[in-house]
């Protein structure tokens, strides 16, 4: 018998502390009738951006800017329409120009996919990375994944 990884735990949306409804829309789907494997990134777009861009949370500061630079996903379970989807999201992990967010897409109370995503920090206008600042990680601390230690 081999042990599970952690990849393979059964994520807990309680666990995650950013969350966003959702709906799956027809143009999601593809030939074989449920959501096309290309669209969940979409679904973990939807709920990066809507974390880091609003204002009231302070994760942008002028100039600088986040991009993607990694997105794994781990696909659980067919997605049909229609549906409503719960979207979660949780820090796991802070790099110095760097953070690593766990995300889950939740159907009617099963995970069907979830991801690691890590954002980059980096200077509009030099286009390099940038240290995330004090107030940044400050900002960033009620997002923290359920269970997972940090300093």
């Amino acid at each position: 018998m081999t042990a599970r990884s952690r990849d393979h735990a059964l994520p807990q949306l309680a666990d995650f502390p950013f969350r966003l409804a959702d709906n799956v829309r027809f143009a999601d789907l593809d030939p074989n009738n449920h959501v096309n494997n290309a669209v969940y990134a979409s679904y973990f777009e939807t709920g990066r951006v809507t974390l880091m861009k609003d204002p009231n949370h302070g994760l942008i500061p002028p100039g600088l800017s986040w991009v993607l630079v990694r997105l794994d996903i781990h696909f659980r379970s067919e997605l049909h329409w229609p549906g409503k989807i719960e979207l979660g999201l949780g820090l796991v992990k802070l790099g110095r120009t760097s953070t690593h967010f766990d995300q889950v897409v939740f159907s009617e109370g099963v995970c069907v996919a979830s991801a690691r995503a890590v954002t980059v920090l980096v200077d509009e206008t030099s286009r390099k990375p940038a240290p995330l600042t004090e107030q940044i990680i400050a900002n960033l601390a009620p997002w923290w994944r359920r269970g997972v230690e940090h300093d």
